[in-house]
């Protein structure tokens, strides 16, 4: 059984070099194309695909509305969402829409023609540099600390639960010493016990 696939796409060479690319493979049947989504109800109705190859950047109706249609008309339809930019909204506007998959333009044919096949089966395929972005906003990210490296050095010890005089004689420094860092990494914080300093360590440095 064939793929069905229709190509939105405002760059015509594009869609050319695409229509060629799916001719090659027996798998894959191009059905149609489209410069914009202005008349995607129309044409999806028409056509019917299995998997639709979405640019984003278009004029009049862009890939995101024409994504937003489909999927509240025809939500088992795929749609591969394909553009130029790499750029972390447009990529979770799609995602969030329900788009189930993403490639860049500059993808080799067969990472493309891998990315179709993915999609059809009930993937979700996403170019690796993609996939980084979204992996890097589901991981809490550290802050970035207020604190000068030596202030994180007496914190991480403190926080393994040595006292203050145990900190100096680790780092060869007076007590005094400990002390100051002690102060300043309380006002750098906004904190006033070392039950908070511990508690900031192990939540945003550790």
């Amino acid at each position: 059984m064939q793929i069905r696939l229709f190509i939105y796409d405002d760059n015509a060479d594009r869609r050319d070099s695409l229509r060629a690319l799916l001719s090659l493979n027996d798998n894959l049947k191009y059905v149609g194309e489209a410069p914009n989504c202005l008349h995607v109800k129309e044409e999806i109705e028409k056509y019917y695909p299995d998997v639709v190859l979405m640019d984003i950047n278009m004029p009049e109706v862009d890939g995101i509305e024409g994504l937003k249609i489909i999927k509240s008309t025809y939500p088992e339809i795929k749609v591969l969402i394909q553009t130029a930019f790499d750029d972390s909204d447009k990529i979770f506007t799609c995602i969030k829409n329900g788009a189930s998959g993403y490639i860049l333009k500059n993808d080799k044919p067969q990472r493309i023609l891998q990315a179709i096949e993915e999609v059809y089966q009930g993937g979700a395929s996403m170019n690796p540099a993609i996939a980084q972005k979204v992996l890097d906003f589901f991981t809490p990210q550290k802050t970035k600390s207020p604190l000068s490296p030596k202030e994180n050095e007496v914190l991480a010890l403190l926080a393994e639960g040595l006292s203050y005089k145990m900190v100096a004689d680790k780092l060869g420094v007076s007590y005094s010493t400990i002390n100051t860092h002690i102060k300043r990494i309380y006002e750098k914080l906004h904190i006033s016990s070392l039950g908070e300093a511990i508690a900031y360590y192990y939540k945003n440095v550790k």
